[in-house]
C-alpha cells in the first residue's frame, strides 16, 4: 500500500457551489482508495492506494469527479516520496518562517525547467522572487499573493500543461499528514 497526495486544481463546481471535503472524501472510498482524508476546504486529499501508477491514479480521480460532481477538474498526483521531495525543496525557508502564505509553489503534472523564469519576469511585480526546484515553481510573494500580476501568467500553456497552487502552510501540513513509514 503507497500514500499519495492529490491536489485540485479547483474546487468550485459553478453556481456559487463549493465542493463539500466529505463528498469528495466520499468519492475516494468509492473509488476504491483506502483512508481518504483532507486538509482543509481547498481540494488536498491524502489517500492510500495500491498497484497503480500516478498517472492512471489521476485519470481515475478525475473521471470519477467528473462523474459524482458534473465538472471536469485537473488533479494533481504525487506519492508520498515525491511530497517529501516537494517539502524538503522550498527555497524560501527563511521567508516561510516570517509569513508561510506568502511562499507557494505551482505543484505541476509534468515538470518545469528553469527556463520558464525569463517568460515571467515580464509579470514580476512587488519584489516577488521566482525559482524553479525539481520542476515546481517556487513563488515568493513580499506583499499579498492576490495583489500580484503573476497569478495570471501561470497558464498551462505558458507552464508545461497542468498545475495547481499550494502555499508553504498547506504543502507542509500534507507532508504532516502522510504515513511516516512511506
Amino acid at each position: 500500500m503507497a500514500t499519495y497526495v492529490a491536489l485540485l486544481y479547483s474546487i468550485g463546481l459553478g453556481e456559487g457551489r463549493r465542493l463539500v471535503m466529505a463528498d469528495f472524501r466520499a468519492m475516494a472510498r468509492k473509488l476504491g482508495l483506502e483512508a481518504p482524508r483532507t486538509l482543509i476546504a481547498t481540494g488536498n486529499l491524502v489517500f492510500e492506494a495500491k498497484g497503480t501508477s500516478v498517472r492512471q491514479l489521476e485519470a481515475r480521480l478525475e473521471a470519477a469527479f467528473e462523474q459524482t460532481f458534473g465538472r471536469r477538474v485537473d488533479i494533481i498526483v504525487r506519492n508520498a516520496a515525491a511530497w517529501r521531495r516537494l517539502v524538503a525543496s522550498n527555497p524560501f525557508v527563511a521567508e516561510s518562517h516570517v509569513d508561510a502564505s506568502r511562499v507557494v509553489a505551482r505543484v505541476a503534472r509534468r515538470p518545469i525547467g528553469a527556463s520558464v523564469i525569463p517568460t515571467l519576469e515580464p509579470y514580476r511585480t512587488n519584489g516577488e522572487r521566482l525559482k524553479v526546484v525539481n520542476g515546481d515553481l517556487w513563488i515568493h510573494f513580499a506583499h499579498e499573493p492576490n495583489q500580484s500580476r503573476i497569478l495570471a501568467a501561470l497558464t498551462p500553456a505558458r507552464l508545461n500543461g497542468a498545475g495547481t497552487l499550494r502555499n508553504w502552510n498547506t504543502i507542509r501540513r500534507l507532508g504532516d499528514i502522510l504515513t511516516p513509514d512511506e
